[in-house]
């Protein structure tokens, strides 16, 4: 509506109409008043246009980064706890004297939160080797340059076009052309209403997807797919914003976190599936806990024969149980636990072999993150 008013020749006649009577002045100077503060109107407008909307259609990682933006998305990479997803949150903080961003970061994970600081590259917004990121932190971040920031391998500091008929290949055999497939209206939790994007989309047997919000620094999400040679593809990396903003950003605080049976979660490699269940459903110290693993294919049929580790650490890598060369003859086995203490624990299935012929040097494992009450 302002810029409305700015171009409105009728209502500009009025004012200076207003200031001809006060003032004195005559019919040419008047009609010269008038076009001269129409055409400095016209001028304000689409420079106020350009500058919030931007003219060109290029796109970067990194690309509307302002100081004091945060961003939160919800992400799971496949290398990263077995792909369950987590909440990470970026807080653009300041710049160094390079450009650099120094960028506060919080993970939530089940409940636990981990906290660092990134020093964003200020050319693709890689975490840089200067970064403070902890032990626990360091598998987040790697899931951060695999997930968030991939793209910049193809979109870095100019960009490329967001309407270009294509960004490159896959680096890998029979690598794929990734391009811009057109514009999308999706919906994000971290926008009240549907917005315009761009999506960006590769084919591996499989379509894969990532979506572009031009003028904003990362995609606002994404959906890609490992590279199988039989079954379904596992999914790679996934995210999605889940809000965004200026200024102090919602810093996660430490929560209980319930995980309810069965979990089901596909091993690294993606062969198998391990299926665990627990009886009490909660399970509490000094009580018996009767534990349920189940492995089956990659299309989740059934197995026999399964030779398997069965191993529960606590929240600090203490060793509560170590069972190996467990034995399933029908994919299927139960085993009682009990715990002298209350407290986060992980449970890790390591598959040695099915049907008499080991895994080899692969590890087709699951770790599975549960809480003793």
């Amino acid at each position: 509506m302002t810029y409305k008013h700015l171009s409105n020749t009728s209502y500009l006649k009025k004012i200076m109409y207003n200031i001809r009577i006060y003032e004195g002045v005559n019919n040419t100077d008047f009609s010269l008043l008038v076009m001269m503060l129409i055409s400095i109107a016209g001028l304000t407008m689409t420079y106020q246009f350009n500058d919030a909307f931007g003219e060109d259609n290029n796109w970067y990682v990194g690309e509307g980064v302002k100081q004091g933006m945060w961003v939160k998305y919800g992400v799971s990479y496949f290398e990263t706890n077995d792909g369950r997803q987590f909440d990470l949150l970026i807080h653009f903080k300041e710049q160094d004297a390079n450009g650099n961003w120094i960028a506060p970061v919080w993970v939530q994970d089940q409940g636990r939160v981990y906290n660092g600081t990134f020093i964003l590259s200020t050319l693709d917004l890689t975490a840089l080797g200067t970064s403070s990121v902890s032990k626990d932190l360091a598998p987040y971040r790697n899931a951060y340059k695999s997930s968030l920031q991939w793209l910049s391998a193809f979109v870095a500091k100019p960009g490329l076009s967001l309407g270009a008929g294509s960004w490159g290949k896959i680096a890998s055999i029979g690598g794929s052309e990734i391009k811009p497939s057109g514009t999308q209206e999706i919906q994000v939790p971290g926008f009240p209403e549907k917005i315009k994007t761009t999506l960006i989309s590769y084919y591996k047997g499989v379509e894969n997807k990532i979506w572009i919000l031009n003028e904003f620094p990362y995609p606002v999400m994404a959906s890609t797919f490992s590279d199988v040679t039989t079954g379904s593809p596992p999914s790679q990396f996934q995210f999605i914003l889940q809000g965004t903003g200026v200024g102090e950003p919602p810093i996660p605080v430490e929560t209980e976190f319930t995980v309810k049976p069965p979990v089901i979660q596909r091993t690294e490699r993606g062969s198998y599936f391990i299926k665990l269940e627990w009886s009490p459903e909660t399970i509490l110290k000094d009580i018996p806990t009767d534990f349920t693993v189940t492995v089956t294919d990659s299309t989740q049929f059934p197995l026999t024969n399964v030779g398997y580790n069965f191993k529960i650490t606590n929240k600090n890598n203490t060793v509560i149980s170590n069972l190996v060369n467990q034995f399933a003859p029908n994919g299927i086995d139960t085993i009682p636990i009990s715990f002298n203490a209350t407290g986060p624990i992980k449970v890790d299935v390591l598959i040695n072999s099915v049907n008499g012929v080991t895994t080899g040097p692969f590890l087709e494992q699951s770790k599975i993150d549960l809480y003793v009450k």
